[in-house]
């Protein structure tokens, strides 16, 4: 259990700081991910980013992520009892929400540039990993050295697709409870992180970098 995501995010430094010091760029997923990893980013002296994903919710559910969605992918479980139809319908929606808020996060700055670098993708938890899937196939296109994934708490099943995965090279997850329901659960507060707030947090700690 987690105080907050700040306390996540200081846990989840212990594990990764054998990294300072090297060509690291820590990506974090809007919302949620940001208070973690500007704490991540600040102690590993590397730079701030986002990774602009959002999950296709069930239809009957909509907090139960069937797939996930990023400007220029799209990610789908396999067996999903939904329509063709709705996908695109939400894949189209989903994708002029990201557009809004590319705009509104890079209205002061431009995306990091990964090529060669070490990515070290950090969220508050992952249930279905369907969302993380989605961003890891965003960030291979731009070619970094090495993706590692950094979450405080994640699904034993979301756990083992990520490290089924042949594009990522490390999964740091602090804890794998045996019953998960949701991401929230694992913490003790577990507000909202709105898009302004976000947006101040990715700011904010790259120019304490400069």
């Amino acid at each position: 259990m987690f105080k907050d995501r700040t306390d996540a995010g200081k846990q989840l430094t212990q594990k990764l700081i054998e990294y300072k010091g090297k060509e690291v760029v820590v990506v974090a997923i809007p919302r949620g991910g940001l208070p973690l990893g500007a704490i991540i980013a600040t102690a590993l002296n590397a730079p701030l980013d986002v990774a602009l994903t959002k999950k296709i919710g069930h239809p009957l559910n909509k907090e139960y992520a069937i797939g996930a969605v990023s400007l220029s992918h799209k990610f789908i479980t396999e067996s999903v009892d939904t329509t063709m139809r709705y996908i695109e319908e939400e894949t189209r929606r989903i994708r002029e929400l990201l557009r809004q808020r590319q705009d509104q996060y890079y209205k002061n700055s431009k995306p990091k540039n990964l090529k060669n670098k070490i990515v070290i993708i950090v969220d508050d938890g992952v249930a279905t990993g369907n969302t993380m899937l989605t961003t890891i196939a965003l960030i291979k296109d731009q070619e970094p050295s090495k993706i590692i994934v950094a979450i405080p708490v994640a699904a034993a099943s979301a756990i083992k697709k990520l490290n089924n995965s042949p594009l990522v090279d490390d999964v740091v997850c602090l804890h794998v409870p045996k019953h998960f329901q949701s991401v929230g659960q694992f913490y003790n507060e577990f507000n909202p992180v709105v898009d302004k707030r976000a947006i101040q947090i990715l700011e904010e700690t790259n120019k304490q970098l400069k």
